[in-house]
């Protein structure tokens, strides 16, 4: 797509140059009570972004490191803005993290001062009190004025508005160094382990840039946000994206909200998992079954499955007004998504669009776009973003490296980290990939998770998995590889079932573990019929036990696989 596109230098300069193009748009739509709402616009943003900067570096913490933590609102957004746009380094925390990691993580990043919402108000004062770290400030979320030792965000928004009146322009005419860490992300993982990403304005705002120039999206979008703020993928695509095309913004609810918060909002571009993609593809099937219409929408699909996607959205008006009615563009990211799924959302005119990226990539290295689009890939490379497969076997698959002014400038205090990952400006990414004649990107898997067999194929568990998750009442499922004999390279494909006990009750009418057991073991059966001799499952494990995930979602295959070896 070639269209004029905004030229930013930083975050700064970012908001200084769009508050000139979109200031009196909408640009939050924040609910305050049930059909009531209160709209901030873009000029507004900006506003509470330099008096909360300006307030902050009257408390002394000009240079200084800076943590938020919280659901996702617009205050978390308001102070990663506030750090990272002229005050300090911008830390954000995974609030999923148990209280001695973030003790951890506290005192490993140096954090001066830290905004938090209500719900972690107990921990991070336990926190402060340890005597372990460098945290002096504590800032509310929520409380409406200074008290006991914390200060009111909203109350220093309000000092930072007097001292701006007053000509205080600290905040205002503070320098970004574009090149510099001005970002500091942990990586999933024990924090004890986990790397400290160090990313600067620049690797973010190429990005920005880039999505700009590829996507079709504008100051009329209405954008939800629903992943955790804390992760680059949302916060590039969502929240730095609303604010540089001025669009409009608004939080959900939560997960059982999601289609309600679809339709309340009118929204046209949302970021998500490929779970709930997949999730809302069950429940529309699930709705036009009920229905009666499935069968006849299946033959709709096909017999117009050449057409536009504009006269498609118009065919299946129904399926839209599931989802609000507006959406323009749904980005899925993090894991690959069902390719069947994904060819069907398409099919209704609903323009469904693969990312892939990662933390050191600030975030997105290719991305499918109405323009650049083949089914199961991850699109093409972003324009400022150069890829190429590191070692490729006789099929062209290796390791994915990226290139470009979005890869980090490292990990922070870890020089052999950084130096195991870069090799002269290029990334590796650990994922194996192959690139198509016409420069479509097909992620195949994750290096380290590969099961290689006594034939030397190579068994990807993910590919695998998706297959497993297709059967109803499987929640989730782990593939491992398991010795079968003294010889070390003779490995068996086995898998561990997670089953939703009352979905397979009602699907099979099964009671006992036993029952479940052999109708869920002849599903693996027919799915054997269906792949390579290679690639069958010789063995199952089943539970009602979730598996162990990283806080980014992604199984822990190690943990998984101690857990199987431990009970035998």
């Amino acid at each position: 797509m070639n269209k004029d596109i905004l030229v930013v230098s930083d975050l700064k300069d970012m908001l200084n140059k769009t508050r000139k193009l979109y200031g009196n748009k909408p640009g939050y739509k924040i609910k305050v009570g049930k059909g009531k709402y209160k709209i901030y616009t873009h000029n507004e943003i900006r506003d509470m972004v330099d008096y909360l900067g300006t307030a902050l570096i009257d408390l002394g913490l000009k240079g200084k490191r800076i943590a938020v933590i919280g659901e996702n609102r617009y205050e978390w957004e308001l102070a990663y803005l506030a750090v990272a746009c002229g005050t300090g380094i911008v830390v954000p925390l995974d609030k999923s993290l148990p209280e001695n990691e973030l003790d951890e993580v506290v005192e490993r990043s140096e954090i001066e001062a830290i905004f938090y919402s209500k719900k972690y108000e107990d921990i991070v004062e336990r926190i402060k009190y340890t005597g372990k770290n460098k945290l002096k400030h504590l800032i509310s979320m929520d409380s409406d004025i200074h008290k006991e030792g914390v200060y009111s965000e909203k109350e220093l928004i309000e000092t930072g508005r007097e001292l701006v009146e007053k000509g205080d322009r600290r905040f205002i005419d503070a320098k970004i160094n574009p090149t510099e860490m001005s970002i500091m992300l942990f990586t999933s993982g024990t924090t004890s382990k986990s790397k400290v990403v160090a990313l600067s304005h620049k690797n973010l705002v190429t990005n920005l840039m880039d999505l700009g120039t590829v996507l079709d999206v504008d100051s009329n979008e209405r954008i939800l946000s629903f992943l955790p703020l804390n992760h680059v993928f949302e916060c590039t695509v969502g929240m730095l994206m609303s604010l540089y095309i001025g669009a409009e913004r608004a939080f959900c609810d939560g997960m059982r909200h999601i289609l309600e918060n679809l339709n309340e909002y009118k929204t046209t571009y949302v970021a998500f998992v490929p779970a709930i993609y997949e999730a809302m593809y069950k429940n529309v099937i699930k709705s036009l079954e009920k229905e009666g219409k499935l069968e006849e929408t299946r033959k709709l699909m096909e017999a117009n499955k050449n057409k536009t996607m504009a006269e498609k959205k118009e065919i299946f008006k129904d399926i839209h007004n599931f989802f609000g009615g507006s959406i323009k563009l749904f980005i899925t990211g993090a894991a690959a998504i069902d390719r069947d799924i994904a060819k069907e959302y398409r099919q209704w005119g609903i323009n469904l669009c693969q990312a892939y990226g990662l933390t050191e990539t600030s975030p997105v290295v290719g991305i499918e776009t109405n323009e650049h689009f083949r089914l199961g890939s991850i699109g093409k490379d972003l324009p400022h973003v150069k890829t190429k497969i590191y070692e490729p076997d006789e099929d062209g698959m290796g390791e994915l490296m990226v290139k470009g002014p979005s890869v980090m400038l490292g990990y922070y205090n870890d020089k052999k980290a950084t130096e195991e990952v870069m090799e002269e400006g290029w990334f590796h990414t650990g994922d194996l990939a192959r690139i198509d004649e016409d420069g479509y990107i097909f992620i195949c898997g994750r290096r380290k998770s590969v099961i290689v067999l006594k034939n030397g194929k190579n068994i990807f568990p993910e590919e695998m998995e998706a297959l497993v998750n297709k059967i109803e009442g499987v929640k989730e499922s782990f593939i491992f590889g398991k010795q079968q004999s003294e010889d070390k390279n003779d490995i068996k494909i086995h898998v561990k079932i997670v089953y939703d006990k009352e979905i397979v009750k009602e699907a099979y009418k099964v009671e006992t573990e036993d029952e479940i057991y052999k109708v869920l073991s002849d599903k693996i059966k027919g799915i054997n019929r269906l792949i390579p001799k290679y690639k069958a499952i010789r063995g199952i494990l089943i539970s009602e036990a979730p598996l162990i995930r990283t806080t980014t979602n992604k199984i822990k295959r190690k943990a998984n696989l101690e857990i199987i070896e431990n009970k035998g």
